[in-house]
């Protein structure tokens, strides 16, 4: 979805809402799947890090309220 640096490409605020929007229809849509691994209470977040750090996770991780 974009280069090594984002903000070569979201350099003002225009820019960075009109990829967002764009994100966000793909996802809508389902042209984008978005595969959500795992998911730990924010209360467990040092242990989301310790998972991501130690590369034993897999997609995308969220932390919830």
């Amino acid at each position: 979805m974009t280069r090594p640096t984002l903000g070569t490409y979201a350099n003002n605020a225009e820019n960075l809402q009109r990829m967002a929007d764009e994100l966000f229809e793909m996802i809508i849509s389902g042209k984008l799947k978005v595969d959500i691994s795992q998911r730990y209470p924010l209360a467990d977040a040092a242990k989301a890090q310790t998972e991501l750090s130690a590369r034993r996770t897999t997609g995308s991780v969220v932390l919830l309220p």
